[in-house]
Parts: structure tokens; sequence; C-alpha cells
């Protein structure tokens, strides 16, 4: 009995053994893949797997989740000659474990290296300026040409990023000066800009009141003219009022005629701005009696005269 208990806890513990050897569990985000006599046969999926013991082993132990890989700071000589240091980031993931497994040996040292490489080519085919405000188009052409390069690994570069540009100490100040003159130009062009278009609204300004004043002076003109125009109508037709009464032998429209022409010159004589005392030797009673005429012909105007007119018209006593 003692020795059939040995052979059931040897069997026991063959068998545990065997089991251990059979059974693996591959974790989540994981891929394991299995070599029989040293041969790639498949890849083990996450979950239960079963190995036949003894012939098949596990040969590499695949992360299929997304990795960041820091890419370390490096000097690149830019294509004006300008000398900079950058870094990055690269982030990638397993699509084939199998690949990444045999296609190529150190992995990440691989992309590392590749990912280095591609920013010196990159970046030195352009300018300072350039690599300072495009950044964008770097990051694109570098995950283009990168994850064109490891597709045969059996990988996707899903992401690169240029974390840090730095120029030399010297070439930074020479920017600032560059940046502070070009930032000084444009004040200049903008302040001439606005002295021009001030000047070009003074002169349109100064047109339209032109304008205005021309066209109030012809307006004034015009006027002056139509009232000098009604004023010598009506000094026609005062005229030829008069030279009708005149031709019908009316005396007192002629005293009349007479006595404004007088009043007239004797107002023109005494507003002469050469004379401050005025001394002549007038009859009194001429121009009392061309007012009296002036009397006459307002009664008649409002039809007191009507009688002395029928009974003939006398000259005014002038007293001559």
């Amino acid at each position: 009995m003692f020795g059939f208990d040995l052979f059931v806890l040897a069997l026991v513990i063959l068998l545990i053994v065997l089991l251990f050897f059979t059974l693996k569990q591959v974790p989540q985000g994981f891929n394991y893949t299995v070599e029989r006599f040293g041969r790639y046969t498949r890849s083990m999926k996450p979950g239960l797997n079963i190995l036949l013991p003894f012939i098949d082993r596990i040969g590499a132990r695949m992360n299929m989740m997304e990795q960041v890989l820091d890419v370390p700071s490096q000097e690149v000589i830019t294509k004006d000659n300008a000398s900079i240091t950058a870094d990055g980031v690269t982030f990638y993931q397993v699509l084939d474990a199998a690949q990444a497994a045999y296609e190529v040996s150190g992995l990440e040292n691989a992309v590392l290296n590749l990912t280095m490489t591609n920013i010196r080519t990159v970046m030195g085919s352009m300018d300072l300026d350039q690599l300072l405000s495009n950044r964008d188009e770097i990051n694109a052409r570098l995950l283009s040409v990168v994850d064109q390069a490891v597709s045969p690994w059996g990988l996707k570069i899903t992401r690169i990023e240029i974390k840090d540009i730095n120029p030399p100490r010297d070439l930074v100040e020479a920017m600032g000066r560059q940046m502070k003159a070009e930032r000084e130009k444009r004040a200049s062009i903008l302040e001439a800009e606005g002295l021009r278009q001030s000047a070009i609204l003074r002169a349109e300004g100064e047109k339209q009141s032109q304008i205005l004043q021309a066209e109030g002076r012809r307006e004034a003109a015009f006027r002056d003219a139509e009232a000098r125009e009604r004023e010598a109508e009506a000094e026609a037709k005062a005229t030829s009022v008069m030279s009708e009464a005149i031709a019908n032998g009316d005396i007192q429209a002629i005293n009349y005629f007479v006595a404004e022409k007088y009043v007239d010159a004797l107002q023109a004589i005494a507003s002469a701005p050469n004379q401050k005392v005025l001394m002549m030797p007038l009859e009194a009673a001429s121009v009392i009696g061309s007012i009296s005429g002036v009397a006459e012909i307002a009664r008649e105007a409002f039809g007191e005269g009507s009688t002395a007119r029928k009974g003939g018209s006398r000259l005014p006593d002038t007293g001559r």
C-alpha cells in the first residue's frame, strides 16, 4: 500500500505539472506568440489558452495597447544653416504580434532611432521661420514617413508630436530685434495710411464745401438777378405808367417824378463819404412845392382829387 500511495501522489503531481504547462491565461491587452520546436505557429488571444506540454512554448509577450515613446533632444541644422535642438514624443500600437516579435529586434529602440532620423531629415529641409510657424506640417510629415517605415513590423504610428524647438540664444535675440523692427514697420505703415486717409477725407470735405459754396453763390446770384429783373420790370412799369400819365397831361404826376429825382439827388450828395458839412444855396420853396405835388397825387389816389382833376390841372406855386 505504501508504494501505491507514492505512485498516486506522483501521478497527481504529474497531472498538476501537465495542467500548469497546458493551460495558459493571457491578460487583456496582450498577445502571446506560440512556438513549436522553436518555430512560430500561432498567437494566443486574451483569456484561457491550451498548449501542448513539452512541445509548444510561449515565445514573445506583446503589449497590444497604444504606447508612448519619448524622443530625446537632438541637434538639427536647418536649411538656412541655423542650429537648433528639438525633442518630441511618439505614440504607437502593435497590430500584429508575430510581425512585431519576429520582424525586428529591439522594437522600441528601432522606433526611437527611426523617429529621430526622420526628425533630422524633415526639419533639416525647412527654414527656421518655417520650423517655428509650421509645427503641424512637421508633425504630419513625420507621421506619414515613420508610419510607412514601421508598417512591415506590424506597428501603427498613431501620432508624432514635436514638443520643443530651441534656437540658440543669440538667434533668439536677433529674432526679437527682427520682430520689433517688423512691428515698428507695420506701425509706421498704419500711421501713414491713417494720415493718407485723413488727408483724403479732409480734401473731400473741402471739395464738398467748395461745391456747396459755389452752389450757394450761384443760387444767390440767380436770385439777385431775378430780384434785379423784377426791380427793372417794376421800374419800367412805373416809368411806363408815368410816361402815360405825362402823355395824358397829368401835371401832378410830373411834379411827383421831379420831386422824387430831386430828393434822390440831395440824398446822394449828403451821403458822400468825403463830405462832413454840406452848405448849398437851396430854395426851400421849390422842395415844398414838389412835396405839395406829391400830396396832391396821394389825395388823388385816395379819391379826394377827382374834382380838381375835372377843373383842370395847375402847376404848384413854387414861389418863383
